[in-house]
């Protein structure tokens, strides 16, 4: 808020390369909440997708959280008024990238009923793989 107070105080003195500065400040806090909340989503889609993979199995529950967290993303990443996206297929990889590591901590206490350690569990997950389809389910509706 007070960001907009001084961009308004900027405009007003006609401070107009202080305001574009104010501006792009303000985009790119806009910008870090969006990364932060894809990225949120993208662990719980990532712990689910793991649990998948080592379990060799599902639930109702895993698959209603993984749509659930492919829909936020994409409802997250989408601009409505501009249109397009906020992040495109590179920065999207790298935030659910950013997101696995959290991911495999917390699927390391929910795999098996937390059987493995994060090093253990790990090794049992093929990364590349889950990323890969994380990424497909994210991007499948935007392309």
């Amino acid at each position: 808020m007070e960001e907009l107070l001084e961009l308004k105080e900027k405009l007003l003195k006609g401070d107009i390369q202080g305001s574009l500065e104010l501006v792009e400040e303000l985009t790119e806090m806009g910008r870090k909440d969006i990364i932060k909340t894809i990225r949120s989503y993208a662990v719980i889609l990532l712990l689910h997708l793991i649990k998948q993979q080592v379990e060799n199995r599902s639930t109702r529950s895993w698959d209603v959280s993984i749509r659930n967290s492919v829909r936020e993303i994409q409802w997250e990443n989408k601009r409505r008024k501009a249109g397009g996206y906020y992040l495109n297929r590179e920065e999207l990889l790298e935030t659910v990238e950013e997101a696995y590591t959290n991911a495999l901590d917390e699927a390391s206490l929910e795999v098996e009923e937390g059987r493995y350690e994060v090093r253990e569990l790990a090794e049992k997950v093929n990364r590349v793989e889950i990323i890969d389809r994380a990424l497909g389910l994210i991007t499948a509706e935007s392309e």
